[in-house]
């Protein structure tokens, strides 16, 4: 009897859990939003403004120093491919302190 109630209890909060685990997943999706207006210079953009952009590659820096650093010589290059938008997707320190890693996906409007 300790046992069937015990199943029941595990399945119940397996059952909990599951839908905790999906409904947490519709937070992480982005309603999409229109990208602001271009100007001069590439602008750092969210994935829920990346909708009717076109893609047009792929950068990455390799940079000592901080976050920062990096993000800056990614937009630099961004500029170089003349690119409208950029969505930095990494931007991680390497196994070596202070060196950080970043990599950017590049669109035009």
């Amino acid at each position: 009897m300790a046992i069937n109630r015990r199943e029941t209890i595990m399945r119940l909060l397996s059952a909990l859990l599951l839908a905790t685990a999906l409904s947490a997943c519709s937070v992480l999706q982005g309603t999409p939003q229109p990208a602001p207006p271009v100007t001069g210079t590439p602008q750092e953009i969210q994935r829920s403004q990346t909708q009717g952009l076109t893609k047009i590659g792929t950068v990455s820096a390799l940079e000592r120093g901080s976050p920062m650093d990096s993000e800056r010589v990614i937009k630099e290059k961004a500029a170089a491919a003349k690119a409208d938008y950029y969505q930095i997707v990494l931007n991680d320190e390497t196994v070596i302190p202070g060196q950080w890693y970043a990599q950017a996906i590049l669109f035009r409007k």
